[in-house]
């Protein structure tokens, strides 16, 4: 598998494997699929302050990972929220893990120093997966929200990023160029 930096033309083959969480599950918590427009629309707005990677595994794509902002005020600029949705194909075959790894080391070289995800539940898989790369349990909201029938528990993870916050850390630089120094096969 190679992983690669998105483009708004993965938008659809990105969508494929987005769309099943949002119809058959709660794992996500929209309850309409976005378009294709809407989806590449996405890819460029994340990548214009983030990162937003895909897998690609025999010229299809397998996987995407992306971070966006934890929230909007200036003083959680420092942080990111995670996430990574991988094609039920390519399930256990270590896909979330290289692109969480390669999407992390991006979000570092911007200056990000925490890293959070939220994981509707239960959802064990993505619990492990997220606890395997170093992050910590931090809260659970409960019955937050209403999903396949079911009010919902979102479990809230962190993980810190680089060296330690200081009063003088430099905030991110959201817009820099992240690079990857190529494919990165996994």
């Amino acid at each position: 598998m190679l992983i690669r930096a998105a483009m708004p033309q993965d938008a659809g083959a990105c969508l494929a494997i987005y769309a099943p969480h949002v119809s058959a599950g709660a794992t996500s918590f929209e309850e309409v699929p976005p378009t294709v427009d809407e989806f590449a629309l996405r890819i460029r707005r994340i990548l214009r302050t983030h990162a937003f990677l895909v897998a690609e595994a025999d010229g299809e794509l397998a996987a995407f990972a992306y971070a966006g902002p934890y929230r909007e005020r200036p003083a959680y600029r420092w942080s990111a929220e995670v996430s990574v949705y991988v094609a039920a194909r390519h399930h256990r075959k270590g896909v979330a893990k290289g692109l969480y790894r390669t999407l992390f080391e991006l979000l570092e070289q911007q200056g990000y120093r925490q890293l959070l995800a939220a994981v509707a539940l239960p959802n064990p898989a993505s619990i492990r997966l997220h606890h395997s790369l170093g992050f910590a349990d931090v809260g659970v909201f409960c019955n937050v929200g209403w999903k396949a029938g079911a009010w919902r528990d979102v479990a809230w993870l962190q993980r810190p990023l680089g060296r330690p916050p200081t009063e003088t850390s430099a905030p991110p630089s959201p817009g820099a160029p992240v690079r990857l120094s190529g494919p990165v096969e996994i």
